[in-house]
């Protein structure tokens, strides 16, 4: 849809279609992050021999939505010592970007209400990027020593582990030939072939790079409690850090969209419908980041960097040799 409009000028019917699609995609957002939290903590109580939330609405159902009422309806605190202009600004910083890189996943065959973007890949990963910054200045503008520290320790992860991440999305691109997401999706149902087969050493560094862009377990050293009680949004309180929250489960929500559609078919699949298809595929993703929250502890920040720079970066330049070298002898 939008591939087409590249080439002709906006027209009011246009600008209202991407407005509404624009609002679908955060709604069911909003939506499928409520329920990410809840499942989150049921599943993490049921993997420890815990009964999770149970008290609001039926089963606990209401739980997730209970705690954002409380959120928006609690005071907004700014510390006297802050930069205040910009530790407004942060939570948004980090917060948008987020929102905007679900643009360019395809959740169907037909991309109704996403961009069909030529250079998709590199767009996610140019905009993703924006996030550090919030979060960074969110720790930096708080005048408080931990969240100063959080926000440090989560600029240099971050940057870190976008290195091998980004290297990794390289070799689904040498092999569909296009960084167009939907394209690479189109290209392993027309070859028969999920990319995670013949990309299986790039999966793998992806889910480790992946987990530690998201500042999840056991990578979540800008949050820890036990050293920095909550990291670079520890000053933030109400709706701001709901902001940062949102904006954390919303990118484990597109990571899922983008490791489906990169290596496991997207939407392609037989007998079920392909918005069913990704759907399974990005809660699988998503239930891996439980799992390891729920079962491993936290690395040491030298382990974190090792692991980065000695580890991941070789192995996917590695994947990424071995990627075109097939490409070449294909063709």
């Amino acid at each position: 849809m939008w591939g087409a409009w590249q080439t002709q000028p906006l027209t009011l019917a246009h600008t209202l279609a991407m407005l509404v699609g624009a609002v679908v995609i955060l709604l069911i957002t909003l939506g499928v992050v409520t329920y990410t939290i809840l499942a989150e903590r049921k599943v993490i109580g049921w993997m420890q021999w815990r009964i999770g939330p149970n008290r609001v609405g039926p089963l606990g159902l209401l739980q997730t939505v209970a705690d954002v009422i409380k959120l928006l309806i609690k005071e907004d605190v700014i510390p006297a010592g802050a930069d205040r202009p910009l530790f407004l600004l942060a939570p948004i910083i980090a917060f948008v970007p987020s929102f905007m890189v679900l643009a360019v996943l395809p959740f169907t065959m037909h991309h109704v209400f996403t961009a069909n973007l030529a250079i998709g890949v590199l767009y996610y990963l140019g905009v993703s990027a924006i996030t550090i910054h919030g979060v960074m200045l969110g720790g930096w503008a708080s005048n408080n020593k931990y969240a100063l520290i959080g926000g440090m320790r989560s600029a240099a992860q971050m940057l870190s582990y976008e290195v091998p991440l980004g290297l990794t999305l390289v070799g689904p691109v040498l092999l569909a030939g296009s960084m167009n997401i939907n394209e690479i999706v189109q290209a392993q149902a027309k070859a028969g072939m999920w990319y995670v087969v013949p990309q299986i050493l790039g999966f793998l560094v992806f889910l480790v790079a992946a987990t530690a862009e998201l500042n999840r377990t056991p990578f979540d050293l800008p949050e820890a409690e036990s050293e920095l009680v909550a990291g670079y949004h520890v000053e933030y309180t109400g709706f701001r850090f709901a902001f940062f929250m949102l904006a954390e489960y919303v990118y484990v929500f597109a990571m899922g969209s983008l490791c489906a559609a990169l290596f496991f078919g997207g939407w392609s699949g037989p007998l079920l419908p392909g918005w069913l298809w990704f759907a399974l595929k990005v809660t699988a993703f998503i239930f891996f980041q439980f799992w390891v929250r729920a079962t491993m502890p936290r690395l040491r920040v030298d382990q974190l960097m090792t692991l980065s720079w000695k580890l991941l970066l070789p192995l996917a330049l590695i994947n990424l040799v071995i990627t075109a070298g097939i490409k070449v002898l294909l063709h």
